[in-house]
């Protein structure tokens, strides 16, 4: 099945190379919602994900003709153009990160209460605004492998970097994403504990 969509994919790179839209828009239909969730994972801003999107098919586009599918999948290929636009576009916006929406990290899932949801919809936050909040190396890893279940050589295809490398950055990642929501959760606790005035 991987196989079969990797030899259509070079096939609609080959003709988007030539000029053919609906190979690229065929292209695009199949990826693009791949490039924005990394794209808004990493930023954490719809606008500069569909920002991230619009340069990465833009580059793919007039690019086609580069792309050598002996060296890496389609997928690994946009994940890898996908953090190229994300870092400058991190950079120059001097890492002034937003979290601007309430969209979900996570499929939505049914609960038996509207507690439920609510204390899922604040958890969600929780994690999204630790994982926006760590090093770009480390958000990297995390997103790649953890939440968009890239394997781990793909990940260092992508990230141009050895599978050791990705493996120990997956592992401090994780560490430090662990201690941000212990340490978020501990404020959201001390700002919900009453105030107590001691009167004699």
């Amino acid at each position: 099945m991987q196989e079969a969509a990797s030899s259509s994919d070079t096939d609609l790179m080959r003709r988007t190379a030539a000029g053919d839209r609906d190979a690229f828009e065929a292209l695009y239909r199949t990826h693009h919602a791949t490039v924005y969730r990394f794209a808004r994972l990493m930023t954490g801003s719809t606008t500069t994900a569909e920002d991230i999107v619009q340069e990465v098919f833009l580059a793919l586009m007039r690019d086609a003709s580069r792309y050598d599918p002996a060296r890496a999948s389609l997928t690994t290929y946009l994940y890898g153009s996908a953090r190229h636009h994300t870092r400058r576009r991190l950079l120059r916006d001097r890492f002034l990160v937003r979290l601007e929406d309430q969209a979900d990290l996570c499929l939505p899932t049914a609960s038996a209460t509207a507690a439920e949801d609510l204390i899922r919809q604040r958890d969600v936050q929780h994690l999204r605004r630790a994982i926006v909040r760590l090093p770009a190396r480390y958000r990297e890893v995390i997103v790649l492998c953890d939440l968009q279940d890239v394997s781990y050589a793909d990940a260092a295809h992508a990230l141009g970097c050895a599978i050791g490398t990705v493996r120990s950055r997956l592992h401090r990642a994780r560490h430090l994403l662990a201690e941000k929501l212990q340490r978020g959760l501990a404020c959201v606790g001390d700002t919900r504990r009453p105030t107590v005035r001691c009167e004699v």
